[in-house]
């Protein structure tokens, strides 16, 4: 298999960010990972295994990012700076992070794709954040174990990034004929969640969210598996080896 390391400082947090890219061709795929993750945790965790024949094959290239959530969602202190740090990361994503990606890929494929985004646990509210607010850049998304609103780290403070950054939150408050809501139609979303340990919160969001998404007439594959499904890599495998198939349905 096909693997690079990259390392580029990154304008828009003022550090060097490090990446992984695992693939000749296909449609890209970026990974995000679970709470204070490293880009290095797809190999090091073994889901590179599950998304190996797929990326041997030529169908997909996956880019695997760091996150910043010990500055941010899983800080302590104050929420605005956490907040607009934050910001600054899905900045460095979709301004720096993407368009390296896209070079890559493009190189690769001849042509540009859209991405698919994946993330599991904190990694899964970062998916769906990125895949709803930026669907020009994401058509696909699939989430495990995943919590949709941003309170399980700020509690009841509010404010426009804590809004902008809870899909459930700014989903629900579109208006009828905003012009996202036909390209999220047109997208394929994948939610799963277990109703076993350590899942509550995750579930709980997830249903909420699935109502959401009904009520706006989106047509999101929400699946709630049973009560032996934890919070669990073991769990985690086990779907994304189902899922991902289905995600890359017509890629």
């Amino acid at each position: 298999m096909k693997v690079e390391y990259h390392k580029q400082y990154s304008d828009r947090l003022k550090r060097d960010m490090e990446f992984k890219v695992y693939g000749y061709a296909g449609k890209p795929v970026v990974c995000v990972p679970c709470q204070c993750g490293r880009f290095y945790e797809f190999e090091d965790l073994h889901m590179l295994d599950v998304y190996a024949p797929y990326i041997e094959s030529g169908r997909i290239q996956v880019f695997t990012v760091d996150t910043i959530d010990g500055e941010t969602l899983a800080a302590q202190g104050e929420p605005r700076p956490r907040l607009e740090r934050h910001e600054e990361w899905i900045k460095y994503i979709v301004e720096e992070a993407v368009p390296a990606f896209t070079r890559i890929n493009s190189v690769a494929n001849g042509e540009k794709f859209r991405f698919a985004v994946t993330g599991i646990s904190l990694g899964a509210l970062h998916a769906a954040t990125l895949y709803f607010r930026f669907p020009d850049i994401f058509d696909s998304v699939m989430c495990l174990s995943g919590l949709y609103s941003n309170e399980y780290y700020f509690g009841n403070y509010h404010d426009d990034l804590t809004y902008i950054n809870s899909p459930q939150q700014f989903i629900k408050n579109m208006p009828p004929d905003h012009p996202y809501l036909d390209k999220y139609r047109s997208g394929r979303m994948i939610f799963c969640v277990g109703q076993g340990a350590w899942e509550n919160e995750a579930l709980e969001s997830t249903r909420y969210f699935a109502d959401v998404l009904k009520e706006k007439r989106i047509n999101a594959w929400v699946d709630i598996w049973g009560t032996d499904v934890g919070h669990d890599w073991e769990w985690w495998y086990v779907q994304a080896a189902y899922f991902l198939p289905k995600l890359l349905e017509d890629n």
